[in-house]
């Protein structure tokens, strides 16, 4: 193992940016022929330096002008701060592109927080954005007792109650939800050792303030965004820059700014479903040191009481606590299978077992081809993939050939494989749902599924043995967060693809004008979870349906037929003729493009932009489904006065 220094400033899971990499923008900047959107990305998933960024921005400005594409998820950001925001706003713009996220941005003035938030016509809160990005520190929060002299000099009550005000405000007036960031210290402690006991400290009281934030913005529906952190994991000497803040009102370190950038867009990428679902686990060298089929059972490395063994287990480790808080595992290797399956089976120092692993292909095939064939398997798309493997010409091949996969870059060293992959925040989480701890044993019974789909002598036969059970319930706050990460992150099956906030779907839940519904899936290998969720207003005569979504992993499994033979019941029931479907086309949902003429609704008005589809209940005909009807939204029904 090497001694090289390790650290996330660096963003080290990035390649290097080549040294041809203006030429290549330019070649993009000038191709007419293709779009531009994936080779812009893979640029951006280089470690770029600040002028870089700029060019990469630019660049991206200049082809959203004169050639859109549907190829990059689009999000509105705010951005509130007490420091300049002159060179974060192109790193920000890089760090969403390599998430495949298109970011829309708005700054208010310097120190303007405050009045942006209160003010209904405000530049922020006339933007309407999708979130706001509430960018402040020490210096620009309330922590400073008011009375000067007396004791204590720090408290954290009236810095926590203005954030609250300022949340408050931009929920109110433009419904948007807020990312928050935790504080770090400053770099000098006005104790010395006793700061952190001493009650009236700043780092006392920014610790203070730090804990009961986490706490508030989780209960109140916002996202937290946790630099105290970030600023720790690098060293407050190597974060803070007193000159560049004296100088330029730059809150941290020059060197640092790609690094928070990174950070922050992660967030916007979660909230839109960005964040990657499976992790894909190279074998010899990666989950063990040596090769098992030349250095056998007793020969590789991964036991402790050795160093190199001991650093492989920490990858294994590392996998196994991802695969607890959801995220699916596969094994990806050129190996024969029987020998790469046998230290799962055989060696004492594993902790991964064959049962942790979603998909197992072991064979000589190329990697990328490989991928493709797990992708398949567990019904994900490429992008929900990391790659981890310690070969170098794997990882260049996978990313040439499948470019949204994510491939962290790794050297020699396994020990800093874990910081690598949890560094590079592939799976940001921005809530934790039952359904994200059952994740991982979904999709390895998904895989199952698919086995037994292709032994079944035909598509009814198959989903017959599945013996499916549905559950449509109404939206509830048991399930409110859950539906809010479903309705902000399925991109593909997904009608109309408008977002909502936890708060707005809090609203639903009592709204008479509404009928919603949570779908929940078992069958004989499982519970697959709240799988879809539905949103109609109610009129009299009609229910328009306004948002329709599913998880692919219950696709073609007749569930939608299921849920649209429950549509026209409820409605019928509550004394509507028709449901009114709507179709908004984007980049990644042209797999529901003829959902409603497939369930029988008939195209009402059609154009670039959308259509219209209606279905007649009174001669509507009820799907023959192969599932059960367990629960059944029923209280949602009553007639809806004229």
């Amino acid at each position: 193992m090497t001694s090289t220094p390790y650290s996330l400033i660096d963003l080290p899971w990035l390649p290097r940016a080549t040294a041809d990499f203006r030429d290549h923008l330019r070649a993009i900047e000038q191709d007419e022929s293709a779009d531009w959107a994936v080779p812009l990305r893979v640029l951006a998933t280089q470690a770029l330096s600040l002028n870089q960024a700029i060019s990469l921005a630019k660049t991206l400005h200049k082809l959203q002008g004169r050639r859109p594409t549907r190829a990059l998820t689009g999000f509105k950001l705010g951005l509130v701060s007490n420091g300049t925001l002159d060179f974060v706003k192109p790193m920000l713009e890089v760090a969403a592109l390599r998430h495949g996220m298109a970011l829309e941005l708005i700054a208010a003035d310097f120190g303007q927080g405050m009045q942006e938030a209160l003010n209904p016509d405000s530049v922020i809160n006339r933007f309407a954005p999708d979130a706001v990005l509430i960018a402040l520190d020490h210096r620009g929060l309330p922590f400073r007792a008011t009375d000067g002299g007396a004791w204590p000099p720090f408290e954290s009550a009236r810095a926590l109650a203005e954030l609250a005000s300022m949340r408050a405000g931009f929920r109110r007036n433009c419904g948007a939800l807020s990312i928050v960031q935790t504080i770090p210290s400053p770099a000098e402690l006005l104790f010395g050792s006793m700061d952190a006991a001493i009650a009236g400290s700043l780092r006392a009281a920014i610790a203070r303030f730090n804990s009961e934030l986490a706490v508030d913005v989780t209960a109140a529906g916002d996202v937290l965004l946790d630099v105290e952190w970030l600023a720790h994991s690098v060293g407050l000497d190597h974060w803070h820059d007193e000159r560049n803040w004296y100088i330029a009102r730059l809150p941290y370190s020059q060197k640092a700014l790609p690094l928070y950038a990174d950070f922050a867009a992660r967030v916007p990428a979660a909230l839109r479903g960005k964040s990657r679902k499976c992790l894909v686990l190279d074998l010899d060298n990666t989950l063990w040191g040596g090769v098992i089929g030349d250095d056998g059972l007793e020969g590789i490395a991964v036991s402790q009481g050795d160093a190199r063994g001991e650093a492989h287990r920490g990858i294994q480790l590392m996998a196994a606590d991802l695969r607890r808080r959801g995220v699916v595992l596969a094994v990806c290797s050129k190996n024969d299978d029987a020998t790469a399956r046998l230290p799962f089976r055989q060696h004492s120092g594993m902790i991964l077992k064959e049962d942790d692993i979603a998909v197992f292909v072991a064979n000589w095939n190329d990697k990328a081809s490989n991928l493709e064939h797990i992708a398949r398997k567990l019904e994900l798309g490429l992008d929900a993939f990391v790659l981890l493997d310690d070969n170098p010409a794997e990882r260049a091949q996978v990313r040439r050939e499948l470019p949204q996969v994510a491939v962290p870059e790794v050297g020699d060293d396994p020990s800093t494989f874990v910081r690598a992959v949890l560094g590079a925040g592939y799976f940001e989480s921005i809530a934790l749902t039952a359904e994200d701890l059952a994740r991982a044993e979904q999709y390895r019974s998904n895989a199952r599924r698919v086995e037994l789909q292709e032994g079944a002598r035909d598509i009814d036969d198959f989903l017959r043995s599945l013996e499916m059970e549905v559950e449509l319930a109404p939206f509830d706050a048991t399930g409110r967060k859950r539906i809010t990460q479903l309705i902000n992150k399925t991109n593909q099956f997904n009608v109309t693809t408008r977002r909502y906030t936890e708060a707005q779907v809090a609203q639903f839940e009592t709204s008479a004008d509404h009928h919603c519904l949570q779908v929940t899936v078992r069958d004989r290998f499982g519970d697959n979870g709240m799988v879809s969720v539905v949103i109609c207003e109610r009129a009299a005569d009609e229910w328009r349906i306004d948002s329709w979504l599913m998880s692919c992993r219950v696709l073609n499994r007749k569930i939608e037929q299921t849920i649209c033979n429950e549509l026209a019941r409820a409605a019928r029931a509550a004394g509507a003729r028709r449901l009114v479907g709507e179709f908004l086309p984007t980049d990644r949902n042209g797999i529901v493009a003829d959902l409603y003429s497939r369930l029988g609704f008939e195209a009402a008005a059609q154009d670039g932009a959308g259509s219209r589809w209606i279905l007649d209940l009174e001669r509507f005909q009820s799907f023959d489904v192969p599932a059960r009807i367990v629960a059944r939204c029923d209280e949602a029904v009553a007639p809806v006065a004229n």
